[in-house]
């Protein structure tokens, strides 16, 4: 069983990944998950979506250089060790995993070119900025759970 990913060749400027999403939420695809690879002047946005063909015909429609094709998706028990034992399995049998990311919950992770300028533009939103120490405690909050 797969999940169909659409992966949009972009070049590396700030605006371009809000056009992308812009013309998702104009084609009314909610996206579940997401990685940005930067390879200096281009990079790869990979998108899982609710509404692929949507999302591919919207992009096609705007002249977006993109494809879709199949990924796996598995949901991991959250407690030490358990992404470690899904890439052994992986491994011993000789599959390579060429790349992977995590899709949205309620946490995202940005790499900026300015993270102290964005973290300041960031504390004016209306969103919750995640320090080390809070996922530390996220995870002790969540095994004291299961204790």
């Amino acid at each position: 069983m797969t999940v169909s990913q659409i992966s949009v060749f972009a070049n590396s400027r700030p605006g371009h990944m809000n056009r992308v999403l812009d013309l998702f939420e104009d084609a009314g695809v909610s996206v579940r998950g997401f990685s940005a690879a930067d390879t200096g002047e281009y990079g790869i946005l990979r998108f899982i979506v609710d509404k692929p063909d949507e999302a591919l015909e919207a992009l096609q429609e705007a002249g977006c250089a993109c494809v879709i094709s199949p990924v796996l998706c598995l949901k991991l028990v959250d407690k030490p060790g358990e992404l470690s034992r899904v890439m052994g399995v992986l491994a011993r049998c000789g599959i390579n995993v060429v790349y992977s990311y995590s899709m949205i919950s309620t946490y995202i992770v940005l790499s900026t070119n300015d993270p102290e300028r964005a973290h300041e533009l960031l504390t004016e939103e209306p969103v919750e900025l995640i320090s080390q120490e809070d996922i530390a405690r996220i995870v002790a909050e969540r095994a004291a759970k299961e204790a």
